[in-house]
């Protein structure tokens, strides 16, 4: 029984923890995104 709530309290620590590391590469994709449109719409005018 310990050995499954151990097992439990650990996949737990990682799925929180990939799901910060998955939205932090989000941000990122996203604000690399807006400054290749900034950099486009600079380069219009």
């Amino acid at each position: 029984m310990r050995k499954i709530v151990l097992f439990c309290v650990m996949a737990a620590s990682l799925a929180v923890a990939a799901c910060n590391t998955v939205a932090g590469a989000g941000r990122d994709v996203s604000d690399a995104g807006k400054a290749v449109t900034n950099t486009a719409d600079d380069a219009k005018h």
